[in-house]
């Protein structure tokens, strides 16, 4: 082997450790006394924002106002239907557009998070930290109550000065874990998610600004059988499942209906649990705090 090569594969090497040094995952996770595994149910209630960045046609602006005008409240109908507590993770300038639909997440008992001012974090830090001050104030204003969590991309040292004690953005593990920034520092609680539960991967033409070629609509059936064999594997071993929905994705009437079979059958198992992602975050920051921190473990 060349020294050449030698050095490249002690430099993978190191930086693999670096990065790994700054995960911290909870070993000994535990759920509350009776409760097997918890689902959380998001939605991210992008709207026409994401399509409006992208400058996609007006057809896809008509998706995402359908989002608005229609499927959140099919979505808030349906989680209080199963009196499940759902997190909405909103884009602040959705405060603008819907405003009705934003105070009637936090009426109804779900939780509204944050998802960026408009959909996206300006490279310059300054601009940053004005899209995530305006975005908590809107939500604030809107929803009555200072957003805690987030999904975003946001540098972990603005979340962390803002007060937002999770994000769930994350995919390094299947269950909430600690990660801290490239400087080790700013340790703030992820709560994972993964695009295999994701509806917009399975039912959006064009998803991403993507050739309409390269993009299928899945049967809802065929996606809730997926989504049921995820949800069964992690029952199994005490796991963790973070379903992703958007409005004007699975806001539509079939999907609706899948989703509320899902749901029934889900709740046949003993010791589901379903929690906002604050009350998620919060079990594990009291009972599973990261090093360092108050309480260590």
């Amino acid at each position: 082997m060349s020294d050449l090569l030698t050095q490249e594969i002690k430099a993978l090497q190191a930086a693999a450790a670096t990065t790994e040094a700054r995960f911290e995952f909870i070993d000994d996770f535990a759920y509350p006394s009776g409760v097997q595994m918890a689902v959380n149910f998001t939605a991210d209630f992008d709207a026409m924002l994401l399509r409006r960045l992208l400058k996609e046609p007006p057809m896809q602006l008509a998706q995402g106002e359908f989002g608005g005008r229609v499927g959140i409240w099919r979505l808030i109908e349906l989680f209080n239907s199963h009196d499940i507590k759902a997190t909405v993770f909103t884009p602040g300038r959705i405060c603008e557009l819907y405003p009705k639909a934003v105070a009637a997440v936090t009426a109804n008992g779900h939780e509204v998070a944050d998802h960026m001012w408009e959909h996206q974090v300006p490279k310059d830090l300054q601009l940053e930290a004005d899209h995530l001050q305006k975005s908590t104030q809107a939500l604030t204003a809107t929803a009555g109550k200072r957003p805690v969590g987030t999904r975003s991309w946001h540098s972990q040292a603005l979340l962390v000065e803002e007060g937002y004690i999770y994000n769930s953005h994350g995919t390094a593990h299947h269950r909430p874990y600690y990660v801290r920034d490239k400087d080790n520092a700013n340790c703030l609680l992820n709560i994972p998610f993964h695009y295999a539960i994701d509806d917009a991967m399975f039912f959006s033409f064009a998803w991403l600004a993507s050739e309409n070629a390269a993009q299928r609509i899945t049967e809802p059936e065929r996606v809730m059988d997926m989504w049921w064999d995820a949800f069964l594997q992690q029952y199994r071993q005490g796991g963790y499942l973070n379903v992703c929905l958007h409005p004007f994705v699975s806001g539509r009437a079939m999907r609706i209906d899948a989703l509320d079979k899902l749901i029934n059958r889900m709740k046949t198992l003993p010791g589901v649990w379903f929690p906002s992602c604050e009350e998620m975050a919060r079990h594990c920051l009291e009972n599973y705090p990261a090093r360092g921190s108050e309480g260590v473990r």
